[in-house]
């Protein structure tokens, strides 16, 4: 593609974006690279109706770095609770506490400092610098992506180097030095509101005349899908332990790995006797056990397949550390909780009504 042809790219994408982008979004008001690095990362896998609510609540808790990097990891985990893929909110508070400890609280603005923070990748960093700063720096993002492999016909699942080194390779000679930020939420916008995953609108598309996949009525071939994997399903056996003042036993889990630094139920391998488990592992007497149905939560690399079992008890567990605590569910969680542990706690505390 020539230079003319890369600003004419840019043009009509511009001027799409004058008319019919996202203007009004919560991080677009009041840009620092701090809102826009909260955004970016809670953007990543997670669509941006789900997004608004808990970044206006975290915004809130955590307005600026010093806060973040100052709270309990429990304080941040509990406000992330329901996004999913945490290890995004622990790399937060850590970045935080870097940025707090080694650049005096202000936020980098060199894209190699930004890159070496926890979470971020090369995209991310360019999409917060661009955004918040006006730098020019390209970005690809799942939206981007979608975007110009439909427009060059770019064969190949975006997962693997080569195809990711194409589609990075287009979006830097096309990203024009004058209104960086704006061309970078275009594109984002464009792939999310137009050139969607199944059913892309190329009527209202800007890029329709010369996009190839448009052209040869291949949209949907591209961008290439990634091989497909059987999942594995593990199974566990999720306890919740009441006592007699109808308290849960919660256990924090370990930090890191699934759910790390979460506050959870315990847990016991499948088809475990909760009576005997009870009495060996914990010193508990279960007076009377009842199983639930069982309810799948579904990861990224597996499904987990729980049976959950509410467990009456004669005597109470006494807590000798941090790492378990009585909490009773019609309370406020103090930290976060897996969706699947939120769920039984919010059906135990319901049926107490």
């Amino acid at each position: 593609m020539s230079s003319q042809a890369h600003s004419d790219f840019a043009h009509r994408l511009l001027g799409w974006f004058d008319r019919h982008g996202r203007h009004g979004l919560p991080w677009q008001q009041r840009r620092t690279p701090y809102r826009v690095w909260i955004s970016e990362i809670m953007l990543q896998q997670t669509q941006v109706a789900t997004v608004i609510p808990y970044f206006e609540r975290f915004m809130a808790r955590f307005p600026d770095i010093g806060t973040l990097a100052a709270a309990e990891l429990d304080t941040v985990l509990a406000h992330w609770s329901g996004l999913g893929y945490y290890a995004r909110a622990r790399n937060l508070h850590r970045a935080a506490q870097i940025v707090h400890r080694q650049h005096d609280g202000h936020f980098p603005e060199d894209i190699e400092q930004v890159q070496a923070l926890p979470g971020i990748g090369r995209s991310t960093a360019g999409a917060i610098l661009s955004l918040a700063l006006g730098q020019h720096h390209a970005i690809l993002d799942g939206n981007c992506k979608r975007v110009l492999a439909r427009c060059f016909t770019i064969e190949g699942w975006p997962g693997r180097t080569a195809v990711a080194n194409t589609l990075w390779q287009q979006t830097e000679r096309l990203t024009p030095h004058k209104r960086t930020a704006d061309f970078n939420q275009a594109m984002m916008d464009l792939g999310a509101t137009v050139c969607s995953r199944s059913r892309p609108n190329c009527d209202s598309c800007p890029l329709a005349a010369d996009c190839r996949a448009c052209i040869e009525g291949r949209q949907t071939d591209f961008p290439g899908r990634k091989p497909k994997k059987i999942l594995p399903v593990r199974e566990t056996v999720m306890l919740l332990l009441q006592d007699s003042e109808d308290r849960i036993l919660l256990q924090r889990r370990p930090p890191a790995g699934i759910w790390g630094g979460l506050l959870s139920l315990p847990e016991l391998p499948a088809g475990s006797d909760v009576t005997a488990a009870g009495r060996e592992q914990w010193g508990l007497q279960v007076e009377e056990a009842a199983h639930w149905p069982p309810l799948r939560h579904t990861f990224s690399h597996f499904h987990l397949d729980i049976t959950p079992v509410h467990a009456r008890l004669v005597t109470t567990h006494a807590v000798h550390d941090d790492t378990w605590l009585w909490h009773h569910p019609q309370d406020t969680a103090p930290g976060g909780l897996p969706t699947p542990v939120a769920q039984l706690l919010d059906r135990l505390s319901k049926s107490a009504l």
